[in-house]
C-alpha cells in the first residue's frame, strides 16, 4: 500500500496542541497524527466487528443462542 499526501488547514492552537501531544512522545506531528488516525480506525472497525459478533451470537449480557445448523440440529462448540 503506497502513500498519498493530505494537507490540511488547521487552527494554529490545535496545531501547538499536536505538537506537544507529538513531542511527549518523541514523535513528529506528522506521526503523531497519522498513528491517531489508525488508532481511531481500529477502534471504529473493532467496534462494529464486536456488535457484528454479538448480533450472530447474541449480547453477552442476554443469553447466548449457538448457530444452528440446518443440516443436523446446533452446531457444537469447537473446542
Amino acid at each position: 500500500m503506497g502513500s498519498t499526501v493530505l494537507s490540511l488547514r488547521i487552527d494554529g492552537e490545535l496545531l501547538d496542541r499536536l505538537r506537544q501531544h507529538a513531542a511527549k512522545r518523541g514523535m513528529s506531528v506528522q506521526d503523531y497524527v497519522v498513528r491517531t488516525l489508525i488508532r481511531d480506525d481500529f477502534d471504529e472497525r473493532f467496534k462494529v466487528a464486536v456488535e457484528e459478533t454479538e448480533k450472530f451470537y447474541g449480547d453477552s449480557r442476554g443469553s447466548v443462542t449457538p448457530p444452528v445448523d440446518a443440516r443436523r440440529g446446533v452446531t457444537p462448540p469447537i473446542t
